[in-house]
This record gives structure tokens, C-alpha cells and sequence, in this order.
């Protein structure tokens, strides 16, 4: 069928959605590189890291959508937000290492110089 109208109706429609489309996904922040974050290299290594074994769980900006909490700021307070225990080195060096609660440790995964690289990385955030 082909009513008056009918293309110019549809061509419109088609606009409306993908303008809609591309709004949908304007909160979304380009990814700012190394360089631009200020990164070292130690720093570099600990977000590749962080990017492979952490953020599929923990936003490092946020918590929308992921499991565990956001790490943002993780050692800007005194205390871990979840569980209270301090945010130090220490503590955060046994909870990659030995997991806690639900999430499983990384320290047969990572070793000792990759959890240093992270925590270097963790403090940037």
C-alpha cells in the first residue's frame, strides 16, 4: 500500500529514533587515556590489571550495573564503605589476595609486583 504521505512519515519516524539513539548514549564519557589520567607506568599496569581481573565487578567511577562496589575514592575514607574495615594498603593488598564475602581472591592469579602495581593504580582513583 502507498498512502499520501506515507515515505515522508516514515523517513521522520526514522529520524526521530536514531536521534533518540544517539542521545541514549551521550552520558557515556570517552575513556581518557594513560597519559591524560597522568598515569606512571607502575600506575599504567595496575588500571591494565584492573581492567582485566576488576572492573567486570567494581566500576571504577561508579556502581551502576556492576556486582561490587564502586572504588572510586577507595582510600579517601578512613573505612572500606561495605565492610568498615580500614582503607589502607594492608588491608586491600588481603582482600585482592584472599577475596572477602563474595568476591574470590586473586592471589593465586596475580603476583605480589601485579597487586602492587594495582593498589598504585586503586590510588589514583
Amino acid at each position: 500500500m502507498n498512502f499520501p504521505g506515507w515515505t515522508s512519515l516514515c523517513l521522520r519516524v526514522s529520524v526521530v529514533f536514531l536521534t533518540f539513539l544517539a542521545l541514549a548514549g551521550c552520558d557515556v564519557e570517552r575513556r581518557k587515556s594513560d597519559a591524560e589520567l597522568g598515569l606512571n607506568p607502575q600506575q599504567a599496569e595496575g588500571r591494565r590489571l584492573y581492567d582485566n581481573y576488576c572492573d567486570r565487578c567494581h566500576e571504577p567511577y561508579s556502581s551502576r550495573g556492576k556486582k561490587g562496589p564502586s572504588l572510586k575514592g577507595v582510600f579517601k575514607h578512613q573505612y572500606l564503605s561495605l565492610s568498615g574495615l580500614p582503607a589502607n594498603d594492608d588491608r586491600m593488598i588481603d582482600i585482592i589476595k584472599y577475596g572477602r564475602a563474595k568476591m574470590d581472591g586473586f592471589g593465586q592469579v596475580m603476583t605480589d609486583q601485579q597487586i602492587k602495581d594495582l593498589l598504585a593504580y586503586l590510588h589514583t582513583l
